[in-house]
């Protein structure tokens, strides 16, 4: 069963009518990230953001926006654009993912490296809690600091915490001008010494994109590239005025030339990626998609243990950032646990960091340990929990409590 709710006001009446029955709901936005978090072994209503959709509040010249939580990413691009402005995250399906969704699973794009992290953006939050009381944190002024910081508690808490109804967020000029720079990089050594370079550039990547496997093999607009399924694609994006980045694009090029990159595939006046880059999470059909987060210096090493696994896995990394998404080509033989915590856990953990999972085939025996990766302090996260949410209504099972 699925409810609907067009006002906030409705969102409470559920919440309060689930608790009476102490009946578990599941908030959706668009539906683009169901696979993501522990499914609930028991039927469970639903309950529909998508008619949640107007822009409460534009205040261009503020640069802040006030949308209600069912807004597509597209749409809100769409109205932001006819003001200059935009929300430099980015995210795959954006024709259905909504802007509620997009914070309660704490989705950042390419341009994380460059714009900085999507909770950042978030500076006001209305949402509604496991009681059935309406909340708010922040406010539509970027200067803003009463308070707690309910913003960056509901940013990844996969509607467990609160239902999200409403938000204001902070946004940004679109660039003057676009560019990427692509190349072929042989091997991980020299992949590594490349991306080490870049850190030193006198250069401002927006986005640092490394690459590699099948998949990207099969895109047209990489061809020039020659990649093999061993070797790398190195992706990078200028973004600033003209003046910048045509000096960034000249500089960059000069600095390859230096590395032994002759003539770099550039795709110049556009911010738009290549289709692959921004929806390569989304593929729903791969046997396996998981997402790790190191340091950067991680990247390559962990990149190497998935290749040991599953040499045919196809690999893109926001190398500027740590962040690494895998799809293996096949689904491990020896089971899911044994190569989660007995192969890419580690290879994650000593590198400081984690593995998630993004999709896996139904059925497929998953736990809290293998979704969410080592152990997380439940103590606090249980005891906020059971002050939003008391009676576990919320998206229950789903998460790491």
């Amino acid at each position: 069963m699925t409810t609907s709710p067009t006002t906030a006001a409705e969102v409470v009446a559920a919440v309060q009518q689930a608790r009476a029955k102490k009946s578990p709901l599941q908030p959706v936005g668009g539906g683009t990230s169901l696979q993501f978090g522990l499914q609930s072994s028991a039927p469970v209503e639903q309950l529909s953001l998508a008619q949640l959709n107007r822009v409460v509040d534009y205040p261009a010249r503020d640069m802040t926006i006030t949308v209600e939580a069912g807004v597509t990413m597209q749409d809100l691009a769409t109205t932001l654009a006819k003001e200059g402005q935009r929300l430099p995250v980015d995210v795959p399906q954006a024709d259905r993912a909504t802007i509620g969704g997009v914070i309660a699973t704490n989705w950042n794009g390419f341009r994380r490296f460059g714009q900085g992290p999507l909770r950042d953006f978030v500076i006001g939050i209305e949402a509604v809690d496991g009681n059935g009381l309406l909340f708010h944190g922040g406010g539509r002024v970027v200067k803003n600091v009463a308070g707690y910081d309910f913003c960056k508690l509901l940013c990844g808490s996969l509607g467990t915490l609160g239902i999200i109804t409403q938000m204001t967020l902070k946004v940004r000029p679109l660039p003057e001008r676009s560019a990427w720079l692509a190349c072929g990089v042989n091997d991980a050594k020299k992949a590594e010494a490349m991306l080490a370079a870049l850190q030193q550039s006198a250069v401002t990547p927006a986005a640092i994109e490394l690459v590699s496997g099948s998949v990207w093999q099969q895109q047209t607009v990489l061809s020039e590239l020659k990649l093999t399924p061993q070797n790398f694609g190195l992706l990078v994006l200028l973004d600033g005025t003209t003046t910048e980045v045509l000096w960034m694009k000249d500089h960059l090029r000069r600095e390859w030339r230096e590395a032994g990159i002759v003539n770099p595939l550039m795709q110049d006046g556009t911010a738009e990626p290549w289709p692959a880059v921004q929806e390569f999470s989304a593929h729903v059909d791969s046997p396996l998609t998981v997402q790790a987060s190191v340091v950067p210096s991680g990247v390559l090493p962990f990149v190497a243990a998935c290749r040991k696994r599953d040499p045919d896995c196809s690999v893109i990394a926001h190398a500027g950032n740590g962040s690494v998404f895998v799809r293996f080509a096949r689904f491990p033989d020896k089971g899911l646990g044994e190569l989660l915590m007995g192969d890419l856990q580690p290879a994650a953990a000593a590198h400081y960091g984690h593995v998630v999972i993004l999709n896996a085939p139904p059925g497929a025996a998953i736990t809290h340990r293998s979704m969410w990766g080592g152990e997380a302090p439940l103590g606090v996260m249980t005891a906020v929990k059971r002050k939003f949410d008391p009676f576990d209504l919320l998206n229950r099972g789903r998460f790491v409590y």
